[in-house]
């Protein structure tokens, strides 16, 4: 429940609030917490970390959810609600973490960023639903923030594919974000063509 609040508080722009909660859920979950769960908290804190600004507890926060995950068995062996979480979800939202600070440094970020969302997509597929939709997405923002428009269109062409099967908030939320790299004069054809596939799902 701490963890989910943290992510609430992360999503409104409030990280020093989410790193408090989330320290009380480590705190709290300490003794009980299994490898996943551990990991989960620490790409949490990384999150948090992330949005204010610090690169270097951001890594230290990621290589400890690396280590704990690197512990964990089967799914089954800790409870249900945390098994979707394994080396797919933590390259996913290490990925997500790295495109954040990408927007305002893409120069040291971006690459990175897109590394491990493509590490993510080689090990989850269309099952995934949202976090597969996601990847995608955020594939195509490094491609435009890297200025490699050709592979942007085509990365955006396959992310409103994969979204047009799934009714995602957060899904659509990611599309409006990526949205205004596509609109300018001179975009290519095939950027036009995406402008139009993004809109067309915003408005549905």
């Amino acid at each position: 429940m701490l963890a989910g609040m943290a992510r609430q508080m992360l999503y409104h722009d409030r990280p020093h609030d989410a790193l408090e909660l989330i320290r009380l859920a480590q705190d709290g979950a300490r003794r009980t917490a299994g490898p996943r769960l551990r990991a989960m908290l620490h790409t949490r804190e990384a999150w948090a970390l992330a949005c204010m600004g610090r690169p270097s507890g951001f890594r230290r926060a990621t290589g400890q959810a690396a280590d704990a995950l690197s512990d964990a068995g089967r799914p089954d062996s800790e409870p249900y609600w945390i098994g979707y979480f394994d080396d797919a979800e933590l390259a996913g939202v290490t990925g997500g973490r790295l495109l954040d600070m990408a927007r305002s440094d893409p120069c040291s970020y971006a690459d990175q960023a897109a590394d491990h969302i493509r590490t993510a997509l080689d090990r989850r597929g269309p099952e995934a639903g949202r976090g597969h939709a996601l990847d995608w997405i955020g594939l195509a923002e490094c491609a435009f923030l890297l200025g490699d428009v050709s592979s942007a269109a085509g990365y955006s062409r396959r992310a409103v594919e994969v979204a047009s099967g799934l009714l995602s908030g957060r899904v659509r939320a990611q599309l409006a974000q990526l949205y205004p790299y596509t609109v300018g004069d001179g975009v290519p054809r095939a950027v036009t063509e995406v402008r139009a596939g993004i809109r067309t799902l915003l408005t549905t």
